[in-house]
Order: structure tokens, then sequence, then C-alpha cells
């Protein structure tokens, strides 16, 4: 399966092609910084907003309106591909993400199912009920997690702060490490294919943990699985945006796992890493998220200063280096769009 192209600046962008203006979105920009969402969460819990396509497509338009970006990234959660595998997730208050039968021994790779990703097709219909309101204004993102941070929320149960269940498996047995990252991709890749199928136009890889890792580990224990599971996207036709948080030491490691576009987090500078990788992809990224709750004259400097380091190369997608975090001022993040869309080089 190939999809047809679609015209978009972000699109563009994504394949380095000239836009007319920086195109612009964020990470997380459907999510509890904003009134509208925090009225729907106050009703429903997360896992419930994911698998009704209806609020799902509600709660990832909700910044289009507002915010008139340049991309819609589906509003799912990174973990919903562990409940076909046969994990039991639930989101407690204040802890985030629970597994309540994580993967600890072989017999628990064993008993992962593969075959159930059907089961995620409500992600599929969030898509389409996005795709027909937009009637092409602009693209939808969809996404999955890489593996290595599946991996390690599978192992820990959750989230960590050392990740010591996750190292400690694929250090002391490196086979049973590898059936288990097999199994996930295995999972991830129609997962992705399903959400193209559906009308994503664009795929993000999310690698959240992968910071956890120094260089030579990622290499022989991470980009292995998300090379295959990138190729394995790739072969749709869409753009796959590879992004790793804390990844600034090794980030020509993890351009060399695969991507059209590098995500940078904001440890690094957008133009060392752009650098770094000869210009080979396209670069996304990377104003630090904190800096929306900066004054506007200091914002307003910031996201130019970043824009000027970008130059006039084509292939920038103006983005934060993580997620919009819960108490961002909505107006902040209006400005930026407004500073990206003014600034001229």
């Amino acid at each position: 399966m190939r999809v047809a192209p679609m015209t978009s600046r972000f699109l563009d962008a994504c394949r380095r092609r000239p836009t007319d203006v920086r195109p612009v979105w964020f990470m997380r920009q459907a999510g509890r910084y904003m009134k509208q969402y925090r009225q729907i969460r106050d009703k429903h819990g997360i896992l419930e907003i994911c698998k009704r396509p209806d609020l799902a497509a509600t709660v990832t338009l909700q910044p289009i309106e507002a915010l008139d970006v340049d991309a819609a990234i589906i509003f799912a959660d990174l973990l919903l591909p562990i409940e076909p595998m046969g994990l039991k997730l639930t989101y407690e208050k204040g802890e985030g993400p629970v597994i309540h039968n994580p993967v600890r021994t072989s017999d628990d790779v064993d008993s992962l199912s593969t075959t159930n990703t059907d089961d995620l097709g409500y992600v599929g219909e969030a898509i389409q009920q996005v795709v027909r309101a937009l009637a092409g204004k602009v693209p939808v993102v969809g996404f999955v997690g890489a593996p290595f941070t599946m991996a390690s929320y599978m192992i820990e149960g959750g989230a960590s702060r050392n990740f010591v269940r996750t190292k400690k498996l694929m250090y002391s047995d490196e086979t049973l490490w590898r059936r288990l990252m097999g199994k996930i991709v295995d999972v991830l890749a129609p997962f992705a294919h399903s959400q193209v199928a559906s009308g994503a136009r664009a795929i993000q890889v999310f690698d959240s943990w992968v910071g956890a890792l120094g260089s030579d580990d990622y290499v022989r224990y991470a980009a292995p699985y998300s090379r295959a599971l990138i190729e394995r996207i790739r072969s749709t036709g869409v753009p796959v945006i590879h992004f790793g948080t804390g990844a600034s030491g090794f980030f020509r490691e993890l351009h060399a796992a695969g991507g059209d576009v590098m995500g940078v987090d904001w440890r690094i500078n957008i133009d060392q890493a752009w650098m770094d990788i000869s210009y080979r992809s396209a670069i996304q990224g990377n104003l630090d998220p904190v800096a929306l709750f900066a004054p506007l004259p200091e914002l307003r400097a910031k996201v130019h200063e970043l824009l000027k380091r970008t130059g006039t190369r084509p292939g920038h997608i103006f983005n934060l280096g993580h997620g919009i975090l819960p108490e961002t001022p909505v107006e902040n993040v209006k400005a930026v769009v407004e500073m990206v869309r003014e600034f001229r080089p």
C-alpha cells in the first residue's frame, strides 16, 4: 500500500522542499493546557477518549481551530498497542500509566500476541473522522512509540527513573530481549500502516525514553529495531519523523536508524544537530517547552533565534523540543505560531 501525495507546507518540509513560510505544529498540541480539552477530560478518562473515535477526533481538531497550525497529530496514547498484546493498562491518578502484568520472563514474552492489531481500529476511525473534518486543510500525523520505549514501559510496568529492570533484562538475556523487540516491531508496523490506510500522511516515531541509553547500548540494543520499524513504515510512501528525547549525545546514531525528518529535543542547538547529520534529513524542533512561559518579547527572541539558526535551507519544521506542558498559557502558544509566520530571514 502506497498513498497518493497530498500538498501541504508541512509535507513539503518533510521532503526538504521549499515552503512559503516555516511550517509549525506542536507535540502534545491537544491536551490539558486547553480549556476545551479539560472540559472533555473532566467527564472521560484518557483511555476512554482514545477509544471513542468521536472524542479523539474532537480533541485532535481543537488546536487546529485554536492555533492555526500546519498539522494535526491524532490524539492517542503511546501504550495502546500493548493491550492487544495481552497486557493490562490503566491510568492511575497522579501516577500515569500502570501495566498490571509487566513483561519480566521468557514465558511473559512467549505469551505476547502479535495478531490482534485490528483491536486498535478505533485509532483509524478517529483519523478518518479528522481527515473528513479537515477536508484537506492540513495533513494528519499518526504516531507510534519506538521499540525501546515500548519495551521499557512493558518491563518496568510504567514510567521509570533509572530503567534498572529494562537494562537488567537487556544485559542478562540478549536473546530474550531480541525476541521481545521483534514482537514489538511486529505489532507497531501494522498499527502504523493502519493509520496511513485511514488517512495519516506522516507517522512520528516517539523514542521518549531513549535518553536512558548510552551511544553504544543504543546502537546494539535499540537501533536495529527502530530501523526495522521505520523501514516498514516508509514502505507506505509517507514520511517518517523520528524523535528521541535526551539523545543529543548520539544524534548521528539516532539518525542512522532512519527517518525522513529528525526531531530534536531542546538540549542541543538545532543548527548543530542538522550539521551533525550532514543535512541528510529534514529537521523538526526544538524550542524548549518551558520557553512558552517567558514574557512575549523574550519568547519572540528565542523563536526568531531558532529560525535564524536553521537559515533558508528547506526542510525545517518548527516545533518544541518536547510536548506542551499542562500549565502553558494558550495565548503564548498562539503567539508562537504568529511569530513563526511573521519571520522573514
